[in-house]
């Protein structure tokens, strides 16, 4: 689940025709630039402000101490702005949107046939072969019905190789893999992160940088921080409090359980020390408009100054439902995962995380803390909102992301209801 899941409005699908949208490459010499003509973007610029209203609303009632919002269409942005103790220079932790960055950059090892999604993964990684783990696919990664949702790593353990197979060896399943969906935070992109390396034999991190980052222009994408980049970080702070058991009995919810990301586990990433590991789930450090141009890629096929980073059949493949009839065991609806993303779907997109103006195509993977990233096929949107205020509140925080999203989906001159 990539938002919130209080509001469980049924949705309806589109009927009427979608505004125009146009195949447009990203302008490599200053993709950050915003448009100056909202016309030629068929963007409502009434709309836009109504984001910018919405975005900035817990940071101006000290809920929050920062947010960056971006929106993006036909390859351009048309909104990039920062809220409170911030501004469009700094970087930020977008923890699990970088799901989507470490996925799309497999794609592209399935594209050119060297990597499969029904390969087994222990025929690629030996060491991961153990404890009955001998039987897990690639696939399987990307769906989080892997089977070990919650297995132990410290990315600091990252760069030491004999470290991170020993972790992988030990690592064991709590259930049959294939047979159920649990969230896994960050264990089955460690698996990812070690495939593109062995497939491609190539480190992780450049991997990312040169095949996705750089072609895109995407100079403030980053999965490894450099040092040099730390001061633009807005550091990580908890904000509100946390929901109790008995505030989940009252809501009629199960109460999330306990993981790997603990607060604690959350502000480690105010540690340079950290920062700089490819954390290939949840440590990539961007601003907004680096997400939205991301997603802006995916609509448009990568296309930069005439060359695609993806074919256009790649990323129909990667957008595909996977996941079937799996069921999230906190919200009860079909999970909608494809291949490292999540498909808003027909029917309950809110809970997904989407926004109930977004079309069942609209694809996106959010983060903690409430980081929202998604791309709508229908409308030609794409948006990545970024915040250093970690709310403990999920419920609020779902609600929020929710919230945002309808108004980023409703930008378009040509808009549906």
């Amino acid at each position: 689940m990539i938002g919130g899941y209080l509001d469980t409005t049924i949705l309806l699908v589109r009927t009427c025709k979608p505004p125009e949208t146009r195949r447009r490459e990203i302008p490599l010499s200053n993709p950050y630039s915003v448009t100056s003509s909202l016309e030629s973007a068929n963007v409502d610029p009434d709309k836009l402000a109504q984001v910018v209203e919405r975005a900035r609303r817990e940071v101006d009632e000290r809920l929050l101490p920062s947010a960056q919002i971006a929106v993006a269409r036909e390859g351009r942005l048309v909104l990039f702005e920062t809220f409170g103790d911030a501004t469009n220079d700094s970087l930020y932790c977008v923890f699990s949107s970088t799901k989507a960055i470490t996925s799309a950059a497999a794609w592209l090892l399935i594209e050119a046939g060297e990597l499969s999604t029904e390969e087994v993964v222990a025929d690629i990684v030996p060491e991961f072969g153990t404890n009955g783990k001998d039987v897990i696919t690639v696939e399987q990664l990307f769906l989080h019905s892997a089977g070990f949702p919650h297995a132990p790593f410290r990315p600091t353990d990252w760069p030491d190789r004999d470290r991170r197979y020993a972790r992988f060896a030990q690592w064991r399943l709590n259930w049959k893999p294939g047979s159920q969906f649990e969230y896994h935070p960050s264990s089955s992109m460690w698996v990812v992160a070690e495939i593109i390396e062995r497939r491609s034999g190539r480190d992780f991190t450049e991997f990312v940088r040169t095949e996705v980052a750089d072609p895109l222009g995407l100079t403030d994408l980053h999965l490894g921080l450099p040092a040099a980049e730390n001061p633009r970080v807005a550091e990580i702070v908890h904000c509100g409090e946390p929901m109790t058991s008995e505030d989940y009995a009252r809501l009629g919810m199960p109460e999330p359980p306990a993981t790997e990301v603990t607060e604690d586990a959350i502000l480690s990433f105010n540690r340079p020390e950290v920062r700089a590991m490819p954390v290939a789930g949840g440590g990539g450090i961007m601003t907004a408009a680096d997400l939205a141009l991301f997603y802006q890629a995916l609509l448009h096929g990568g296309r930069v100054d005439g060359r695609r980073v993806w074919k256009d059949e790649t990323l129909r493949m990667a957008r595909r439902v996977r996941s079937g009839d799996l069921r999230d065991p906190l919200t009860g609806v079909a999970v909608n995962r494809a291949l490292g993303i999540v498909v808003a779907g027909d029917t309950w997109r809110n809970m997904r995380g989407f926004a109930h103006g977004n079309s069942a195509e609209a694809f996106g993977h959010g983060g903690a803390g409430g980081q929202i990233a998604w791309a709508d096929p229908f409308t030609g949107i794409s948006v990545g909102y970024c915040t250093n205020g970690h709310d403990r509140n999920p419920m609020r925080l779902g609600r929020r992301g929710v919230s945002i999203s309808n108004r980023v989906a409703d930008v378009t001159v040509a808009s549906v209801a």
